[in-house]
Protein backbone atom coordinates (compact mmCIF):
# COMPACT_ATOMS: atom_id res chain seq x y z
CA UNK A 1 0.00 0.00 0.00
CA UNK A 2 1.35 3.40 -0.93
CA UNK A 3 1.17 6.20 1.63
CA UNK A 4 1.55 8.93 -0.98
CA UNK A 5 -0.62 8.38 -4.06
CA UNK A 6 -0.33 10.48 -7.19
CA UNK A 7 1.86 13.09 -5.54
CA UNK A 8 3.34 15.84 -7.65
CA UNK A 9 5.72 17.73 -5.41
CA UNK A 10 7.92 20.04 -7.46
CA UNK A 11 11.28 19.02 -5.97
CA UNK A 12 13.32 20.06 -8.99
CA UNK A 13 11.83 23.54 -9.21
CA UNK A 14 13.21 24.39 -5.77
CA UNK A 15 16.46 22.41 -6.11
CA UNK A 16 18.70 25.47 -5.70
CA UNK A 17 17.35 26.09 -2.19
CA UNK A 18 18.41 22.69 -0.80
CA UNK A 19 21.67 23.03 -2.80
CA UNK A 20 22.37 26.21 -0.84
CA UNK A 21 21.39 24.58 2.46
CA UNK A 22 23.66 21.63 1.74
CA UNK A 23 26.62 23.86 0.88
CA UNK A 24 26.12 25.80 4.12
CA UNK A 25 25.92 22.59 6.18
CA UNK A 26 29.04 21.16 4.51
CA UNK A 27 30.90 24.45 5.04
CA UNK A 28 29.94 24.54 8.73
CA UNK A 29 30.96 20.89 9.13
CA UNK A 30 34.36 21.42 7.50
CA UNK A 31 34.92 24.63 9.50
CA UNK A 32 34.14 22.84 12.75
CA UNK A 33 36.51 19.98 11.90
CA UNK A 34 39.28 22.44 10.99
CA UNK A 35 38.78 24.54 14.15
CA UNK A 36 38.92 21.42 16.33
CA UNK A 37 42.08 20.27 14.55
CA UNK A 38 40.34 17.30 12.98
CA UNK A 39 37.75 14.86 14.33
CA UNK A 40 37.93 14.06 18.03
CA UNK A 41 39.17 10.47 18.01
CA UNK A 42 38.61 7.99 20.82
CA UNK A 43 41.38 5.84 22.24
CA UNK A 44 40.58 3.32 19.51
CA UNK A 45 42.44 5.65 17.14
CA UNK A 46 44.77 7.93 19.11
CA UNK A 47 45.94 5.45 21.75
CA UNK A 48 45.63 5.54 25.52
CA UNK A 49 43.50 3.80 28.11
CA UNK A 50 39.80 3.71 28.93
CA UNK A 51 38.92 3.07 32.58
CA UNK A 52 35.36 2.40 33.69
CA UNK A 53 34.66 2.46 37.42
CA UNK A 54 31.57 2.01 39.56
CA UNK A 55 31.10 3.41 43.06
CA UNK A 56 28.67 1.71 45.44
CA UNK A 57 27.54 2.70 48.91
CA UNK A 58 29.20 0.42 51.51
CA UNK A 59 26.06 0.59 53.62
CA UNK A 60 24.18 -1.28 50.87
CA UNK A 61 21.68 1.54 50.73
CA UNK A 62 19.41 1.54 47.69
CA UNK A 63 19.59 5.33 47.48
CA UNK A 64 21.35 6.64 44.38
CA UNK A 65 24.74 8.25 44.98
CA UNK A 66 26.58 10.90 43.00
CA UNK A 67 30.36 10.99 42.80
CA UNK A 68 31.73 14.50 42.06
CA UNK A 69 33.58 14.55 38.75
CA UNK A 70 35.93 17.29 39.94
CA UNK A 71 37.07 15.15 42.88
CA UNK A 72 37.75 12.24 40.52
CA UNK A 73 39.77 14.54 38.29
CA UNK A 74 41.80 15.78 41.27
CA UNK A 75 42.74 12.20 42.17
CA UNK A 76 43.88 11.45 38.61
CA UNK A 77 45.98 14.62 38.55
CA UNK A 78 47.56 13.78 41.91
CA UNK A 79 48.74 10.48 40.42
CA UNK A 80 50.20 12.25 37.34
CA UNK A 81 47.70 10.54 35.06
CA UNK A 82 46.59 12.88 32.28
CA UNK A 83 42.83 12.43 32.01
CA UNK A 84 41.64 13.71 28.63
CA UNK A 85 38.01 13.07 29.45
CA UNK A 86 36.20 12.03 32.64
CA UNK A 87 32.42 11.75 32.56
CA UNK A 88 29.48 9.90 34.00
CA UNK A 89 28.69 6.70 32.18
CA UNK A 90 24.99 5.92 32.52
CA UNK A 91 24.54 7.14 36.11
CA UNK A 92 26.26 9.49 38.56
CA UNK A 93 27.99 6.57 40.26
CA UNK A 94 29.48 5.12 37.05
CA UNK A 95 32.62 6.87 35.81
CA UNK A 96 34.40 6.55 32.46
CA UNK A 97 37.89 8.06 32.21
CA UNK A 98 39.82 8.29 28.97
CA UNK A 99 43.49 8.91 29.73
CA UNK A 100 46.49 9.58 27.56
CA UNK A 101 48.70 7.22 29.55
CA UNK A 102 48.96 3.61 28.43
CA UNK A 103 47.84 1.65 31.49
CA UNK A 104 46.84 -1.92 32.24
CA UNK A 105 44.76 -3.27 35.08
CA UNK A 106 47.60 -5.01 36.95
CA UNK A 107 50.26 -2.29 36.91
CA UNK A 108 51.58 -0.51 39.98
CA UNK A 109 50.23 2.77 38.59
CA UNK A 110 46.68 1.42 38.55
CA UNK A 111 47.07 0.04 42.07
CA UNK A 112 48.16 3.47 43.31
CA UNK A 113 45.25 5.12 41.49
CA UNK A 114 42.70 2.79 43.05
CA UNK A 115 44.23 3.30 46.50
CA UNK A 116 43.98 7.08 46.08
CA UNK A 117 40.35 6.83 44.95
CA UNK A 118 39.43 4.62 47.91
CA UNK A 119 41.13 7.10 50.25
CA UNK A 120 39.23 9.98 48.64
CA UNK A 121 35.87 8.17 48.89
CA UNK A 122 36.09 5.98 52.02
CA UNK A 123 32.31 5.52 52.22
CA UNK A 124 32.10 3.99 48.75
CA UNK A 125 33.10 0.62 47.38
CA UNK A 126 35.17 0.89 44.20
CA UNK A 127 34.50 -1.64 41.44
CA UNK A 128 36.62 -1.86 38.29
CA UNK A 129 34.32 -2.56 35.36
CA UNK A 130 36.66 -2.30 32.40
CA UNK A 131 40.19 -1.25 31.45
CA UNK A 132 41.10 -1.10 27.76
CA UNK A 133 44.42 0.01 26.33
CA UNK A 134 45.44 0.84 22.75
CA UNK A 135 48.98 1.80 21.76
CA UNK A 136 49.51 4.97 19.69
CA UNK A 137 50.97 3.01 16.76
CA UNK A 138 47.95 0.71 16.56
CA UNK A 139 45.65 3.72 16.91
CA UNK A 140 47.35 5.48 13.98
CA UNK A 141 47.01 2.36 11.84
CA UNK A 142 43.30 2.16 12.66
CA UNK A 143 42.81 5.78 11.56
CA UNK A 144 44.37 5.06 8.17
CA UNK A 145 42.39 1.82 7.82
CA UNK A 146 39.13 3.67 8.53
CA UNK A 147 39.93 6.41 5.99
CA UNK A 148 40.90 3.85 3.34
CA UNK A 149 37.73 1.83 4.01
CA UNK A 150 35.57 4.90 3.33
CA UNK A 151 37.55 6.05 0.25
CA UNK A 152 37.72 2.58 -1.33
CA UNK A 153 33.99 2.12 -0.82
CA UNK A 154 33.36 5.43 -2.58
CA UNK A 155 35.52 4.46 -5.58
CA UNK A 156 33.89 1.03 -5.91
CA UNK A 157 30.45 2.63 -5.71
CA UNK A 158 31.38 5.07 -8.47
CA UNK A 159 32.61 2.24 -10.71
CA UNK A 160 29.53 0.11 -10.03
CA UNK A 161 27.03 2.87 -10.79
CA UNK A 162 28.96 3.93 -13.90
CA UNK A 163 28.56 0.45 -15.34
CA UNK A 164 24.98 -0.02 -14.19
CA UNK A 165 23.80 3.47 -15.20
CA UNK A 166 25.94 6.31 -16.59
CA UNK A 167 28.88 8.42 -15.44
CA UNK A 168 26.64 11.27 -14.29
CA UNK A 169 24.67 8.88 -12.09
CA UNK A 170 27.89 7.70 -10.45
CA UNK A 171 29.13 11.25 -9.91
CA UNK A 172 25.79 12.28 -8.40
CA UNK A 173 25.73 9.28 -6.03
CA UNK A 174 29.32 9.79 -4.82
CA UNK A 175 28.81 13.54 -4.25
CA UNK A 176 25.70 12.73 -2.21
CA UNK A 177 27.66 10.17 -0.17
CA UNK A 178 30.48 12.65 0.52
CA UNK A 179 27.77 15.12 1.54
CA UNK A 180 26.29 12.61 4.01
CA UNK A 181 29.63 11.56 5.52
CA UNK A 182 31.01 15.10 5.91
CA UNK A 183 27.84 16.42 7.56
CA UNK A 184 27.65 13.42 9.92
CA UNK A 185 31.28 13.80 11.02
CA UNK A 186 30.83 17.58 11.17
CA UNK A 187 27.86 17.28 13.52
CA UNK A 188 29.90 14.96 15.74
CA UNK A 189 32.61 17.63 15.76
CA UNK A 190 30.09 20.37 16.64
CA UNK A 191 28.66 18.23 19.45
CA UNK A 192 32.20 17.35 20.62
CA UNK A 193 31.53 13.60 20.39
CA UNK A 194 34.36 11.14 19.86
CA UNK A 195 34.83 9.22 16.64
CA UNK A 196 35.17 5.59 17.69
CA UNK A 197 35.17 2.27 15.85
CA UNK A 198 31.36 1.86 16.29
CA UNK A 199 30.89 5.34 14.80
CA UNK A 200 33.03 4.40 11.76
CA UNK A 201 30.87 1.28 11.43
CA UNK A 202 27.81 3.54 11.52
CA UNK A 203 29.32 5.80 8.81
CA UNK A 204 29.89 2.79 6.54
CA UNK A 205 26.32 1.69 7.25
CA UNK A 206 25.12 5.18 6.32
CA UNK A 207 26.98 4.92 3.00
CA UNK A 208 25.22 1.67 2.18
CA UNK A 209 21.81 2.94 3.32
CA UNK A 210 22.05 6.24 1.46
CA UNK A 211 23.33 4.51 -1.68
CA UNK A 212 20.44 2.03 -1.64
CA UNK A 213 17.93 4.87 -1.42
CA UNK A 214 19.67 6.78 -4.22
CA UNK A 215 19.80 3.75 -6.53
CA UNK A 216 16.05 3.17 -6.09
CA UNK A 217 15.42 6.72 -7.35
CA UNK A 218 18.02 6.36 -10.14
CA UNK A 219 16.49 3.09 -11.29
CA UNK A 220 13.08 4.69 -11.57
CA UNK A 221 14.58 7.61 -13.51
CA UNK A 222 16.16 5.17 -15.97
CA UNK A 223 12.88 3.28 -16.40
CA UNK A 224 10.95 6.48 -16.99
CA UNK A 225 13.55 7.65 -19.52
CA UNK A 226 12.69 4.58 -21.56
CA UNK A 227 8.91 4.76 -21.09
CA UNK A 228 7.94 8.42 -20.76
CA UNK A 229 10.72 10.46 -22.35
CA UNK A 230 8.30 11.72 -25.00
CA UNK A 231 5.48 12.44 -22.53
CA UNK A 232 7.35 14.91 -20.33
CA UNK A 233 8.36 18.43 -21.19
CA UNK A 234 11.95 18.24 -19.99
CA UNK A 235 14.46 16.17 -18.03
CA UNK A 236 13.69 17.99 -14.76
CA UNK A 237 10.04 16.96 -15.05
CA UNK A 238 11.05 13.35 -15.66
CA UNK A 239 13.31 13.30 -12.57
CA UNK A 240 10.59 14.98 -10.53
CA UNK A 241 8.09 12.36 -11.63
CA UNK A 242 10.49 9.57 -10.67
CA UNK A 243 11.07 10.96 -7.17
CA UNK A 244 7.33 11.28 -6.57
CA UNK A 245 6.78 7.68 -7.68
CA UNK A 246 9.37 6.39 -5.18
CA UNK A 247 8.44 8.82 -2.40
CA UNK A 248 6.16 6.37 -0.59
CA UNK A 249 8.86 3.71 -0.49
CA UNK A 250 11.45 6.26 0.68
CA UNK A 251 9.28 7.57 3.54
CA UNK A 252 8.27 4.10 4.75
CA UNK A 253 11.83 2.71 4.66
CA UNK A 254 13.42 5.75 6.26
CA UNK A 255 10.64 6.14 8.82
CA UNK A 256 10.76 2.55 10.08
CA UNK A 257 14.56 2.60 10.21
CA UNK A 258 14.51 5.91 12.09
CA UNK A 259 12.08 4.54 14.68
CA UNK A 260 14.41 1.63 15.42
CA UNK A 261 17.58 3.71 15.77
CA UNK A 262 15.81 6.32 17.94
CA UNK A 263 14.74 3.52 20.29
CA UNK A 264 18.34 2.25 20.32
CA UNK A 265 19.58 5.76 21.14
CA UNK A 266 17.32 6.24 24.16
CA UNK A 267 17.10 2.67 25.49
CA UNK A 268 20.14 0.84 24.09
CA UNK A 269 22.57 2.01 26.76
CA UNK A 270 25.64 4.22 26.73
CA UNK A 271 27.80 1.75 24.78
CA UNK A 272 25.84 2.07 21.52
CA UNK A 273 24.53 5.62 22.02
CA UNK A 274 27.07 7.27 19.69
CA UNK A 275 26.53 4.51 17.10
CA UNK A 276 22.77 5.09 17.20
CA UNK A 277 23.21 8.88 16.99
CA UNK A 278 25.38 8.52 13.87
CA UNK A 279 22.68 6.35 12.29
CA UNK A 280 19.92 8.84 13.16
CA UNK A 281 21.88 11.66 11.51
CA UNK A 282 22.79 9.43 8.57
CA UNK A 283 19.25 8.21 7.88
CA UNK A 284 17.88 11.76 7.87
CA UNK A 285 20.73 13.22 5.79
CA UNK A 286 20.84 10.19 3.47
CA UNK A 287 17.12 10.41 2.68
CA UNK A 288 17.45 14.15 2.12
CA UNK A 289 20.47 13.77 -0.19
CA UNK A 290 18.88 11.15 -2.43
CA UNK A 291 16.09 13.61 -3.23
CA UNK A 292 17.77 17.01 -2.98
CA UNK A 293 21.43 16.32 -3.85
CA UNK A 294 21.92 13.25 -6.06
CA UNK A 295 18.86 13.73 -8.28
CA UNK A 296 19.25 17.50 -8.84
CA UNK A 297 22.87 16.88 -9.92
CA UNK A 298 21.51 14.82 -12.82
CA UNK A 299 19.21 17.68 -13.82
CA UNK A 300 22.00 20.26 -13.67
CA UNK A 301 24.30 17.95 -15.65
CA UNK A 302 21.64 17.42 -18.32
CA UNK A 303 20.78 21.12 -18.66
CA UNK A 304 24.41 22.13 -18.99
CA UNK A 305 24.98 19.38 -21.56
CA UNK A 306 22.06 20.67 -23.64
CA UNK A 307 23.36 24.24 -23.46
CA UNK A 308 26.92 23.20 -24.36
CA UNK A 309 25.86 20.94 -27.24
CA UNK A 310 25.13 23.71 -29.82
CA UNK A 311 28.43 25.39 -29.04
CA UNK A 312 30.34 22.31 -30.16
CA UNK A 313 28.74 22.25 -33.62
Amino acid sequence: MRIFKETNFQFMQIRRVPFTISMVLVAISLLSIIIHGGPRYSIDFKGGSLIELKFEDKSDSLAAISVPIDDIRDVFNSQNIEAADIRYYGSNQDIAAQVDNTLTADTEKMTELYSALRAKFPDYKLIERRVETVGPKIGGELVMSAIWAILVSMVLILIYIMFRFELRFGIGAVIALFHDVIITIGLFSLLDIEISIPVIAAVLTIIGYSLNDTIVVFDRIRENMKSFSRQVKNYAELVNRSINETLSRTIVTSGTTLIVVIILYFFGGEIIKDFALALIIGVVIGTYSSIFVASPILVEWQERSVVAAPAKK
